[in-house]
């Protein structure tokens, strides 16, 4: 698919700890991006003042300027670590600070990491709550587990997982502003119309 225009690629960073797995699989998926054609911005959570949400102050801290980060974007990554088996608390303090104007028929991709397990339940969280924001989730998204193992000297150690996170990249950027996988094999279309 090609890009008429440059897309801008967003991504959210619920980490908070120095050296982040996450933050590191962020920015090869904004690379990835960026070889696409996208400008990126990678919002890392931990470096706003955001108090726990309130909903009588809605503007408390750096929540404008987080929102306005949010709304240059066409696509968003959302990325976090495991947690008790869900995503982090930044990172929701962050999406609860922000509304359909931010997400409302945005591309968003996910991307989960565990220092155990598949972190699956962060993903199958963030899906959700995108979709309540009228976002658009790509199926295709990323989960790191065992990640001290999966990075060595922040590069990471296994090809197939760097495909997967370039891919992440790349598609956000494809699928930026589209509410589907466009058709692309006759035999779909044909199965789809029976």
């Amino acid at each position: 698919m090609d890009v008429t225009e440059r897309e801008h690629v967003v991504a959210l960073c619920g980490s908070q700890r120095d050296g982040s797995y996450t933050r590191r699989a962020l920015e090869l998926a904004l690379d990835a991006a960026e070889r696409r054609g996208a400008t990126t911005d990678l919002v890392d959570v931990a470096d706003l003042n955001l108090p726990v949400f309130d909903p009588e102050e809605t503007d408390a801290g750096d929540a404008p300027t987080l929102r306005k980060r949010i709304q240059a974007a066409d696509c968003v990554i959302l990325g976090s670590p495991m947690y008790h088996g869900s995503y982090a608390s930044p990172l929701k303090t962050a999406l609860d600070y922000s509304g359909f104007d931010e997400f409302e028929g945005t591309t968003v991709g996910l991307l989960a990491v565990s220092g155990g397990g598949f972190p699956t339940p962060v993903l199958e969280h963030l899906r959700t709550v995108a979709r309540a924001l009228d976002a658009w989730v790509l199926p295709h998204q990323v989960a790191i587990p065992n990640a001290a193992e999966s990075f060595e000297s922040g590069r990471l150690t296994e090809d197939g997982l760097a495909d997967r996170i370039e891919t992440l990249g790349t598609e956000l950027v494809d699928y930026a502003g589209v509410e589907s996988y466009p058709e692309t094999n006759p035999a779909c279309a044909i199965a789809s119309a029976d």
